[in-house]
């Protein structure tokens, strides 16, 4: 079998099969989530996304929603193909550009339900050919001409008082709402828009980037507790979804996270022509300093589950997870998917076993029976595997 290492790409080509052509160049929407594009930074493109009609859309922005009701593939993106980004451009700071418009976008990102709006485009919105494989996909796009808001919105008291706080830090401000059980897709939105942080340094974020440092925030608050607790013990979680499939390594070790992804060769898999391929980033006990470039945004998301295990079961633990993109995944629907995929892993009753060696025979054995698959190619190549034979131990004096 050939494998070879990989960095996968950026974007991913849209099947237009999916994607209806008749949409209209003016229409009263209901907005479930602004979008702030990362192109020509600092002057990006911001924009809210809507169907083209007032409905409730409120599951149209809910990677929780979609896990917790099993949402197949083919109705997440079907819904998304519907909501048009009617955008603009601005500059991430200067409030004199496309000021009203901006004022609309922070409304709709702070907002609990889906935000009523009419809308006039310049002319009949058009379906990009490529997305990034990072943010939840969507429909055709235009430029704005005139957008305005039909009904109040609706803004839970907690996210007002965050927002409204312009001497508390963003980090903090998303931490405080994330512990009062907000999702991930909520804290990215308010961040994206300009909604948190000091009141000097707050600006738009592209959400590309804005669901990564979400993510990332969080998953080093969480490490700095985790690093708290006494070592746990060799447990083994399978699982997943949406054609991404996790197995998650436990060990009894400080924490040190290491995350391999592989597509698994089919004909019909739209990334993979040449062999199985696969992209690796690891980070040690003290932490990375480098935005993990081979995994990017899945590394940060596949992170913040198992640390969310980690602190539930109370215990430290060296994690090795190996993700299996399957040809299930045709449809490229971003990184929550890794996020949600690796919680229901989570979610799974573990295997627990009395050592290291039975740990990873039972790996390598239910894998190939799985997927037909030998993670020995993986395993060979994995800095975490060969940090914790060479770091010494306590017990060894």
């Amino acid at each position: 079998m050939n494998i070879r290492r990989v960095k996968f790409r950026d974007i991913e080509q849209i099947p237009q099969m999916q994607v209806r052509q008749n949409f209209k160049q003016d229409f009263f929407g209901s907005s479930p989530a602004p979008f702030i594009g990362r192109y020509g930074y600092p002057k990006v493109n911001i924009g809210v996304l809507s169907p083209q009609s007032v409905e409730d859309t409120s599951i149209y922005d809910s990677p929780r929603v979609w896990s917790a009701a099993s949402f197949p593939i083919g109705k997440i993106a079907s819904m998304r193909y519907e909501l048009v980004n009617s955008r603009t451009q601005a500059h991430i700071k200067d409030s004199r550009m496309a000021e009203k418009f901006r004022e609309i976008c922070r409304e709709v990102g702070m907002a609990s339900k889906p935000v009523e709006m009419e809308i006039s485009l310049e002319k009949q919105p058009t379906v990009p050919l490529y997305q990034e494989r990072e943010i939840i996909p969507f429909g055709p796009q235009a430029a704005i001409r005139t957008a305005r808001i039909t009904s109040n919105p609706r803004i839970d008291t907690r996210v007002e008082k965050v927002v409204s706080d312009t001497d508390l830090k963003a980090a903090e401000g998303m931490l405080q709402l994330y512990q009062k059980g907000f999702e991930e897709s909520s804290l990215n939105k308010l961040l994206s828009v300009g909604n948190l942080g000091l009141a000097r340094n707050r600006k738009l974020v592209p959400t590309r980037w804005s669901i990564t440092a979400t993510d990332d925030t969080i998953g080093k608050q969480l490490i700095a507790e985790i690093k708290d607790f006494p070592l746990g013990e060799y447990r083994c979680f399978f699982g997943g979804g949406w054609g991404n499939y996790y197995l998650l390594l436990f060990f009894p070790e400080v924490w040190s996270y290491e995350l391999f992804e592989t597509y698994l060769e089919s004909p019909v898999n739209p990334w993979s022509k040449q062999g199985l391929r696969y992209s690796t980033d690891y980070e040690s006990y003290e932490g990375r300093k480098e935005y993990a470039e081979e995994t990017a945004g899945g590394y940060y998301a596949c992170r913040l589950p198992v640390l969310e295990k980690m602190k539930q079961l109370k215990r430290q633990q060296a994690c090795l997870a190996l993700r299996f993109i399957t040809p299930e995944y045709n449809v490229p629907l971003g990184v929550w998917v890794c996020r949600e995929a690796t919680r229901k892993s989570t979610q799974e009753q573990p295997l627990c076993f009395a050592s290291e060696e039975l740990m990873m025979r039972y790996a390598r054995e239910f894998i190939v029976r799985k997927f037909g698959f030998d993670i020995s190619v993986l395993l060979t190549e994995s800095k975490l595997l060969q940090q914790k034979k060479e770091q010494t131990k306590l017990s060894q004096f």
